[in-house]
């Protein structure tokens, strides 16, 4: 830059220091040539989207309200000099979950802004997806004024102070910029939660509304950037040692590989290898072993497989990869009553060390697995204990039956059903159908929670992971139909299929419009038995009938979707061919679409897939809890 030019420090607005950013190459380049040097001073409001800039964060999912206008405005700005973009929403928590996706999916963390009050609430509460799945995204909520001088509008009405800022504490972590100084402070916590390397979460930044037209006079090149976190491992051997002797020792060795296993599907096919292992998935780890490997004994837990909690239930060693423990991933703690020995791969130093009678490997999955492994291949030969091949024998033979049930359950014939008074599919079969449209196709599945979730995960038949996204840490209703929404936000968005029952279709009906405003080329797949099969099913389980889970109110979602100007809506028919030839012209459609497929809900158990696991919930909590009190691990 010439001695000419103009200073940062002297431009009078927000609209002439973005246009300036801009002209310069943007901000990071401009800190690079040290151009930015000098202290400057600038309202919160402005110093916060640098701040998040420098962080790479440039894409804001928001519903503006009475508490974020000043932010609004510099965004406006910003956007204007093509810096960051903006998308207005119509449902704090469609917006919340839209936001997830972007994260989860495409790497790419947003900041979600709303004032306090029922929206952020709305959006906190929505952002339990993002806490239970370990994904990162900012919340920018509009707070209460630190004067005092009265109720502010939408504060929680309760004479205490920074009650908002308790609340959004309880849920993850959380700062209030009170005092625009701590800004610096505010954007390193936060960047240490949003890019946490195993644990990420939500950050809830509490912006008083005074506070965010305040001055704050900072460096540039001093705002924080995103931490990068390398790849860690055990520091010596003796572990890995201790571990690679138990798991030659053992005969009927299984993997648990939960969702911190999918960015190490390698080296998690080659530990199962040199372990002589069966695998069971968690339902968010699909495909991190490929569907046919003979190894792959699929889902095991609560709803798991017959295979999957077939190993569950033999196995004598456990080996966790990237496992939380979960109630459904485990059978409410008592879903290995054989194992007598416990290797956990894990980073998180608390999850690692779950269980009873563990060798704890804390580090990164990829790097501890294949160092795993060359301890493994390292060993004596005649270290591995007899059985390993007889074991695997079973597995295979239980996989086979699993299959075959499988096939069973997702071909032949359509069932009658008292609500629609004709024939229709099953869940499995529809799901099938579907799943195997994706894979041709190379579409991203998207489930949402309740029974399509329930037999999806069964059904699904994946070769690589993060093709499947099922949202099984909250089971948050809504969520997948509302995921669609972050393709169009992305930098390389990809098509998309919500699997979605009517029920999670109506907690987020408002993503049609969304959809079409925001250009997202996806289809919702509405799987519509008029009730809440999922807890309707586990009450009859339990209870011998159903009760208050289902309605007598017949919808049209095909006119509903097709009240929405751009969307395009198709019946998805009685028999897996019409649906396919549906999806296909739903695909076609250049702009968002919903295919309507009526399912089956009754007593035939070919209804649905089944689940093989014990359950800490209702008439079956005593008889699990006693078994889990004869639990070892």
């Amino acid at each position: 830059m010439s001695a000419a030019s103009p200073r940062f420090a002297d431009l009078p607005d927000a609209a002439a220091r973005a246009r300036f950013i801009a002209q310069g190459g943007g901000l990071d380049r401009m800190i690079a040539d040290d151009a930015l040097s000098g202290p400057v001073t600038l309202p919160l409001a402005e110093a916060l989207v640098l701040g998040l800039l420098r962080q790479g964060v440039s894409k804001y999912l928001a519903i503006f309200g009475h508490g974020s206008t000043a932010i609004a405005e510099v965004l406006r700005h910003y956007e204007a000099a093509g810096l960051v973009r903006c998308w207005q929403f119509r449902n704090e928590i469609e917006m919340a979950h839209a936001a997830t996706a972007l994260s989860w999916v495409y790497g790419e963390i947003p900041a979600v802004v709303t004032s306090i009050g029922p929206g952020a609430l709305q959006a906190m509460a929505a952002s339990l997806v993002a806490s239970s799945n370990g994904v990162g995204v900012w919340h920018l909520y509009g707070d209460e004024t630190t004067r005092g001088e009265g109720y502010n509008m939408q504060q929680v009405p309760k004479p205490a102070q920074g009650l908002f800022g308790q609340i959004t504490a309880l849920m993850w972590a959380s700062y209030t910029l009170a005092d625009p100084g701590a800004l610096r402070d505010a954007l390193r916590k936060g960047a240490s939660v949003v890019a946490h390397p195993w644990r990420a979460g939500p950050f809830y930044l509490n912006l008083p509304i005074n506070t965010q037209p305040a001055p704050v006079t900072l460096r540039l090149d001093a705002l924080p950037e995103r931490p990068r976190h390398p790849p860690l491992a055990p520091a010596g051997d003796a572990a890995l040692i201790q571990a690679a002797q138990a798991i030659a020792g053992s005969a009927r060795v299984a993997i648990k590989a939960g969702g911190g296993a999918r960015g190490a599907a390698g080296a998690v096919r080659r530990l199962a290898e040199a372990a002589g292992a069966a695998v069971v998935l968690s339902p968010g780890s699909l495909g991190v072993l490929p569907e046919d490997h003979p190894q792959n004994l699929h889902v095991g837990g609560s709803k798991g497989s017959l295979s999957g909690n077939w190993a569950m239930e033999e196995a004598d060693c456990l080996i966790v990869i990237g496992s939380r423990a979960v109630c459904q991933a485990d059978c409410s703690g008592t879903g290995w009553p054989n194992v007598r020995r416990v290797v956990n791969i894990n980073a998180d130093p608390a999850d690692v060390q779950h269980y009873n009678a563990t060798i704890a490997l804390p580090g990164d999955a990829g790097a501890v697995a294949d160092r795993l492994v060359a301890m493994l291949e390292a060993l004596p030969a005649g270290a591995m204990a007899g059985g390993k091949a007889d074991w695997l024998a079973r597995a295979a033979a239980k996989k086979a039956e699993w299959a075959a049930l499988r096939a069973a359950r997702t071909t032949g014939t359509t069932r009658f059903d008292p609500v629609w008074q004709r024939p229709v599919m099953t869940q499995p079969q529809a799901i099938a159908a579907a799943d195997a449209f994706c894979r041709r196709i190379g579409a991203l599945k998207f489930f949402d929670a309740g029974d399509v979730q329930a037999n999806g995960f069964q059904v699904v038949a994946d070769d690589t992971p993060f093709a499947t996204y099922t949202e099984t840490g909250a089971s948050y209703m809504g969520f997948a139909v509302s995921a669609l929404l972050s393709q169009p936000l992305a930098r390389a968005g990809r098509y998309g299929v919500a699997f979605t029952g009517d029920g999670s279709f109506m907690m987020n009906p408002q993503v049609l419009i969304d959809g079409v405003e925001h250009g997202a080329h996806g289809t919702i797949l509405l799987f519509d038995n008029r009730r809440m099969a999922a807890i309707s099913s586990l009450q009859d389980a339990q209870y011998g009938t159903d009760w208050r889970t289902s309605d007598a109110v017949a919808v049209d979602y095909l006119a509903m979707a097709r009240s929405v100007a751009g969307v395009a809506a198709f019946d998805g028919g009685t028999a897996p061919d019409m649906l396919t030839a549906a999806l296909a012209r739903a695909h076609a459609h250049p702009g968002l679409s919903l295919v309507h497929v009526p399912v089956y809900f009754g007593p035939d158990p070919e209804g649905g897939m089944g689940a093989w696991g014990s359950w800490n919930v209702g008439n079956w909590c005593a008889e699990v809890e006693d078994r889990y009190a004869r639990t070892l691990i």
